[in-house]
């Protein structure tokens, strides 16, 4: 190492080691009064100095908290759905209240007892008070038109308890939702939780292209958006199916609903613009369970094989049989083996009979539009059991009705909507293709 008095020369500066330099500068520095803090990177963050400060927080008195609250009235809110078998006490109590003066009022208010009491299906709203007293009382129910909804209000004010009833506007949503058929339409859509008449629409949408009945498979699989109409923005009920897709036996079924102008009816079609409303319905039931078939078997009381020239639907006692078509009642009464049976005529030569009834509710000669009820379900006549037996014939001759369902016209989207159709049908096709997407992940 050199002596104190020798420096460094640049030739040995290559050798010097890197500490040497900054300690030769910081000396320079430090000798001059120099110096200035570069930066703190390189600085062990374990030697700063830590301070700790202590500071005593004392808690608000309690007692002023539950006094400030207890100057503010408490107010409870619960919800329920009226029932036929409710009294004022048992709906009061239902809804978390004793109160004699509410039930009072209740049992002698005309309004209240009118339109509440002993009411099936009203949504309930009630506001309560903290000694479980009535402060209000909404009750609100669908009519016929859905486009309004009625409303009970009973209130607590100073004067004491009154009631009103008032219309409101029902405001519909959209919802879209779908589901797989494993066992039937109805199973799947209770796992869905789709509303029953949702199904139902389905159903009678589809009736004219799907027998529900017989071509239900496991597998089959649909989607649909609908309606749900919205009262103070509760869900009070379903609405209209707006669109839908059945895929049954591999084969996609689409319908939209289209109405050409408020003063107008609307109707179901497919995409392309054909009413889905056929001729001729595919099934006289709504839901059952088809027994036997168009084709030949083995008679069940004379035990020997026959040609069976209709279709036989297995239902319970007093199910309606309903017409597949619009016609003229050609006879209504018992006709033998046939039991209590119906015959109504329909254009271009075609009949179809209704047979086994428990009882006739049209009189020969009487006018019938597809779908009107024609009979109930029975075993009249040569029949084991309860069940319809149901024939199609052409000029007298027996045709399978499937069949006949399906060759049925349709009639087209008038040529001046078409336009408007077309548009709604793009929009349409695009909420179906997303649904089928989301379907396809949900069931890989």
């Amino acid at each position: 190492m050199p002596n104190s008095d020798e420096f460094i020369s640049t030739e040995d500066a290559p050798r010097a080691s890197t500490w040497q330099v900054r300690w030769v500068l910081l000396g320079v520095l430090l000798a001059t009064g120099a110096f200035a803090v570069a930066g703190f990177g390189n600085l062990d963050r374990g030697n700063i100095p830590i301070r700790e400060l202590v500071e005593s927080i004392s808690n608000p008195s309690l007692t002023s908290q539950i006094n400030s609250l207890s100057k503010d009235p408490l107010r409870l809110y619960r919800t329920d759905t009226s029932r036929a078998t409710d009294t004022a006490e048992t709906l009061l109590a239902r809804l978390g209240m004793s109160d004699k003066a509410a039930a009072d009022f209740m049992r002698s208010n005309p309004l209240v007892r009118e339109s509440l009491l002993g009411k099936n299906a009203r949504l309930l709203n009630a506001e309560v008070d903290d000694d479980n007293h009535l402060l209000k009382l909404t009750a609100r129910w669908a009519t016929e038109s859905n486009d309004t909804f009625q409303r009970l209000v009973i209130e607590r004010s100073e004067q004491g308890l009154s009631a009103y009833r008032d219309t409101g506007e029902l405001k519909p949503s959209v919802r879209l939702s779908g589901g797989l058929i494993q066992t039937s339409l109805f199973a799947a859509t209770d796992e869905a939780r789709i509303p029953d008449s949702i199904a139902l629409q389905l159903a009678d949408i589809f009736s004219g292209d799907i027998d529900f009945h017989r071509a239900l498979r496991k597998g089959d699989h649909f989607s649909v958006s609908y309606e749900s109409l919205e009262a103070d923005g509760e869900v009070l009920k379903p609405g209209k199916v707006l669109s839908a897709e059945f895929v049954n036996k591999g084969r996609s079924h689409q319908a939209m609903w289209f109405q050409d102008s408020p003063q107008k009816a609307g109707g179901y079609y497919n995409l392309q613009g054909q009413s889905l409303r056929r001729t001729y319905l595919a099934s006289p039931l709504a839901f059952s369970r088809v027994s036997s078939g168009f084709s030949m078997r083995l008679h069940p009381i004379f035990k020997t094989w026959r040609a069976h020239l209709g279709v036989d639907y297995a239902a319970a006692q007093g199910t309606p049989v309903r017409s597949v078509g619009s016609g003229v009642v050609q006879s209504a009464g018992n006709m033998g083996g046939y039991g209590n049976a119906v015959v109504v005529k329909h254009n271009n030569g075609h009949t179809t009979l209704y047979a086994h009834l428990s009882k006739v509710l049209v009189k020969s000669g009487q006018s019938v539009a597809q779908g009107q009820a024609v009979g109930r379900v029975g075993a009249t006549g040569w029949a084991t059991g309860p069940h319809l037996h149901f024939e199609f014939r052409v000029n007298g001759v027996h045709k399978d009705p499937a069949i006949l369902a399906r060759q049925s016209e349709s009639v087209p989207v008038p040529v001046h909507a078409r336009d408007e159709f077309n548009r709604q049908a793009s929009q349409v096709a695009r909420q179906l293709a997303s649904a089928a997407v989301v379907f396809a992940d949900n069931n890989p």
